[in-house]
């Protein structure tokens, strides 16, 4: 399974919401770069960046990080927040970044994510499927679909995609644990590649999710309040 510990990116700084909040944030870095090194150094699989302004629409952006973090590190960097378009998902993956999360995008225009299938690859695409109750919601949290998570998984399945990232959003930064019970319901009736998401507190935590088949977990607030380190959260899951 692999370790992905997350950047959260909040007018150029490293940061934690609860719930999706801003109103909640706290900074935990000044320096994203040397966070990303921080984490490489570790031995995590890959990196989550999160591009908060872009995702709330504040009017800007953390571009000039997403590509100085891609250049200061060689482990996989993944992107998702404001990917609002074809063109910027393409333009993000020149400039280095491995994988484009997509999820307002997705649900707004789903025939993009086969285009970006098609043209970048499956490894090079996630949806996300951010969710309170079976709801999955978009715009930085903020708006229902109406659409059920394994609705929307065999939904974006037969447009090309075979990765998702879950995010439960009642419990992200709450350090309350995962929630098994949807993603094992997702994982037993779908083949599908699962990256799990929200309320990871412990290398418990981390075990549990490998034995019911996650792919990848992302981990955040744990990793900051220091409730585990990452190289314990490597080890634990490599065993």
């Amino acid at each position: 399974m692999e370790i992905i510990p997350s950047i959260d990116l909040y007018g150029g700084k490293v940061v934690r919401f609860v719930k999706g909040d801003p109103k909640t944030a706290t900074i935990y870095s000044d320096d994203p770069v040397k966070t990303a090194e921080k984490w490489a150094q570790e031995g995590a699989h890959a990196i989550h960046v999160v591009d908060l302004d872009s995702a709330l629409g504040t009017g800007t952006n953390n571009r000039e990080y997403i590509s100085k973090i891609t250049e200061a590190v060689t482990i996989p960097i993944q992107v998702g927040g404001g990917i609002r378009d074809f063109q910027y998902a393409s333009s993000l993956l020149k400039q280095g970044v491995s994988r484009i999360v997509v999820g307002t995008l997705a649900f707004k225009d789903p025939a993009v994510v086969k285009k970006m299938t098609d043209s970048f690859g499956h490894e090079k695409v996630a949806v996300a499927l951010d969710y309170v109750g079976d709801n999955v919601v978009v715009r930085g949290w903020t708006t229902s679909t109406g659409i059920s998570i394994q609705d929307a998984v065999t939904k974006f399945q037969n447009l090309g995609a075979n990765i998702f990232l879950m995010t439960s959003v009642e419990r992200d930064g709450t350090l309350i644990g995962p929630d098994y019970h949807t993603l094992r319901n997702v994982l037993n009736t779908s083949p599908v590649k699962i990256i799990a998401s929200g309320g990871i507190s412990s290398l418990h935590d981390l075990v549990h999710l490998k034995e019911i088949g996650v792919y990848g977990a992302i981990i955040g607030k744990a990793l900051y309040e220091k409730k585990l380190t990452l190289k314990d959260a490597v080890r634990a899951t490599n065993k």
